[in-house]
């Protein structure tokens, strides 16, 4: 079978997402090591998976977690994939059992912790030798390195993996991994000219917002209370803040737990169980929590503290939304925060470790502080490229913030001033210098520089509030042990007039507030029908209570979101629900379609399905004879001059229903595609069409990003029905 038929039979994916096919490739056709970075969500787990289903014998997953095991393993079974984990949990009976499984070739997929090939612990390479390994995936491959922000020392031992196995590909995978670690982990691994792909580190869906500590556990129960029904988690420094916050919580009438290392390890367990089954709502943890669970419908997650580093930071929210639902990141942020975390860093062992924790925090705290695009600076963090606004983070979302102005001229006097002073001072000193202090320290050779005191129109915070945002912007940054500033290549292009810098404007701390209101409103999903997919959920409860696995092994949230929104009414539609392969088809398609086929006999709803089947196996029936007569009510008053708003107010329905209705209109011809669709965007559409055929809508929507809606994708796609009708009838 072909990487596409497993993905379709086995995980049921249509297509793979961006990068994962060239992975795949590299892996199966070309035998490569390769080096994944891809974020939380993105899909490293398939990099591997389907190879190991395309290749000869057995995959080795390295992986550092017993209960992140587990999870996938059952995820795989379920799939109809022959997997298995053998770690400390099993007593031995079961492990020898598992042992002669695995020799007589009936284990695919095998998970190991990284101590498992440590020689204290037995020849596990000797056994490993006697197997037809065709591949070894390495998970959470930055806790090789020393430079990682989750260094753990048994993953030392996998650097003689090639030595032993110099034939078998390696493919090591990682969320989260700067430059430094990127080269540190090739390094250790001793990859042999390895491929290396690194994805986009953008989760779109996850909407980033920072607020200041003040009154923070009010902010707290707002944002929860807000979504009752979701699952989410809540980071501290401490076990004592746990405990502290989860007792808080409970009073406040919340489902929350804390969970940190200090409680033993039966109640640990059991309340991961609970978080992972959705008994509980809310854990309460140290950061140490999160890596050992695949849970793909955590909601929200929220920082009571400032983390020590971006890396952390940002592996830590990216467990929001992995099911690529609308999911919150909120960190509460005060100064203290940055002084408290200092402690720590010079507690670390050895200086150069020291140095690298202090530089870390700093720029976590400039994060924090930051007056430009959370998602812009998170991007450029880790190297990738990102225009602002994301309209999805707190500062792009309140106008108030977002504002700039064109402050080339202020940009070009820090530069010229940093130049004219050899790039050997730190930003107080520069500043000074362009204000032409004459209170503070100047040398008297600089008095005479003809950029001498030419910033004296700002105020010192003015200009730190500028300085800072040259420094986000990476047109100058701090080099070396005292912070001096260098000029970038992006800042020499200013100095020349070759780009224009904007800039936020200053504001005093009373004008700077800004508005909470509006600030933990949930982000809208895609139009679907909330009833159904309860109904839907408590299904896949039960389910999931026979299987004994959590609900998200059964059906993410983001599969029942779909077969809510277009209610498949046959065991053959399902084929075009993501999640849905064979297995599960035969496996529970009958119960889904059976409870929908009952919700829409009960609510008199009808399926949605023509919108995303192929335009073949989409009905040729007019709406006006089909359709019930709602369809014909929304046509009637649009036809009289009545807006979607004011038809959908008037028929007390969602406007995303009455523009539904208004859309099938398209087929037969009795309104225009253009009134919903601009030509631009129509012929942008159907150019990607072409180019992907018969796909989803979802997965157009994929492959179109944020400035198309789904109407509009809609519009295009009846649009393109009509016209293929119309040319048969002119063929006869």
């Amino acid at each position: 079978m072909n990487s596409l038929s497993i993905l379709k039979q086995y995980f049921g994916f249509e297509k793979f997402r961006p990068m994962q096919e060239d992975i795949v490739n590299a892996v199966t056709l070309d035998k490569k090591d390769c080096l994944v970075l891809m974020p939380t969500g993105g899909g490293k787990s398939l990099c591997y998976q389907v190879p190991a289903l395309m290749m000869p014998g057995i995959t080795v997953v390295i992986s550092p977690l017993i209960a992140l095991m587990k999870d996938q393993v059952d995820a795989l079974r379920l799939n109809g994939v022959n997997a298995a984990f053998l770690n400390s949990s099993q007593d031995s009976y079961t492990q020898d059992q598992l042992i002669q499984e695995i020799i007589r070739g009936d284990v695919k997929l095998l998970y190991i912790a990284p101590e498992r090939l440590n020689p204290a612990s037995g020849d596990f390479f000797g056994f490993l030798k006697r197997l037809n390994v065709s591949l070894f995936a390495i998970d959470e491959a930055h806790c090789i390195s020393h430079w990682g922000h989750d260094f753990r020392p048994d993953y030392l031992t996998l650097s003689k993996l090639k030595s032993h196995f110099p034939d078998v590909p390696v493919i090591a995978l990682t969320a989260t991994a700067d430059e430094l670690t990127r080269k540190d982990i090739l390094e250790r691994l001793h990859l042999n000219e390895p491929k290396v792909f690194i994805s986009s580190f953008n989760r779109a869906n996850i909407r980033y917002t920072i607020d200041d500590k003040n009154d923070h556990f009010s902010k707290l129960t707002e944002f929860l209370a807000a979504r009752k029904d979701e699952t989410g988690i809540i980071y501290c420094l401490s076990r004592a803040n746990t405990e502290d916050y989860a007792e808080k919580l409970t009073e406040a009438g919340f489902s929350a737990q804390a969970y940190h290392a200090g409680l033993d390890a039966n109640t640990r367990t059991d309340r991961q169980e609970k978080f992972k089954r959705d008994e509980t709502k809310i854990i309460v943890a140290t950061t140490a929590f999160g890596m050992g669970i695949d849970k793909s419908n955590v909601r929200f997650v929220v920082h009571t503290s400032m983390p020590k580093n971006i890396e952390g930071y940002y592996q830590e929210t990216g467990r929001a939304g992995r099911d690529g639902l609308p999911s919150q990141a909120l960190l509460f942020y005060s100064a203290g925060d940055l002084m408290k975390l200092k402690k720590f860093a010079f507690n670390e062992t050895g200086p150069a470790q020291t140095k690298i924790m202090m530089q870390k925090l700093e720029r976590m705290a400039d994060f924090c502080s930051s007056y430009t695009c959370r998602r812009k600076y998170l991007l450029n963090y880790f190297d990738e490229e990102f225009e602002a606004p994301c309209g999805n983070c707190d500062i792009c979302l309140n106008t108030k913030v977002a504002e700039t102005f064109d402050g080339t001229i202020i940009a070009q006097k820090a530069l010229s001033a940093i130049s004219r002073l050899k790039e050997k001072f730190g930003a107080l000193y520069v500043i000074n210098f362009l204000k032409g202090s004459t209170t503070a320290k100047i040398y008297d050779e600089h008095k005479y520089l003809p950029t001498f005191g030419r910033g004296s129109e700002y105020s010192l915070e003015e200009w730190r509030h500028y300085f800072k945002q040259l420094l986000d912007l990476h047109y100058i940054e701090k080099y070396g042990e005292y912070s001096v500033l260098k000029i970038t290549t992006k800042g020499k292009s200013v100095l020349f007039n070759e780009e224009k810098v904007l800039l936020h404007p200053f504001k005093s701390k009373k004008t700077a507030r800004v508005e909470r209101k509006g600030k933990y409103e949930e982000a809208a999903l895609d139009d679907y029908n909330k009833e159904l997919f309860d109904e839907l959920r408590k299904l896949r409860l039960a389910l999931a209570s026979l299987e004994n696995v959590p609900s998200y092994v059964i059906f993410t949230d983001k599969t029942l979101v779909e077969l809510s929104t277009y209610l498949p009414t046959q065991m053959s539609d399902l084929e075009h629900i993501s999640g849905f392969g064979t297995v599960k088809i035969n496996k529970y398609g009958e119960q889904f379609v059976s409870a929908i086929n009952h919700f829409c006999s009960r609510t008199n709803t009808h399926s949605r399905m023509s919108e995303i089947l192929p335009a073949q196996s989409a009905p040729k029936k007019s709406v006006s004879s089909s359709s019930s007569s709602t369809f014909l009510q929304s046509l009637e008053l649009y036809q009289r001059g009545m807006t979607v708003a004011e038809i959908a107010q008037r028929r007390n329905l969602k406007e995303a229903t009455i523009q539904d209705h208004l859309l099938q209109f398209i087929l037969t011809g009795e309104l225009n595609v253009l009134k919903f669709v601009t030509k631009e965007k129509l012929k942008t559409i159907e150019e990607k069409i072409e180019e992907h055929g018969n796909v989803s809508l979802t997965l157009l929507k994929e492959q179109l990003g944020e400035e198309f809606t789904y109407s509009e994708i809609k519009a295009a796609i009846n649009y393109r029905r009509k016209l293929r009708e119309v040319v048969k009838n002119e063929s006869r």
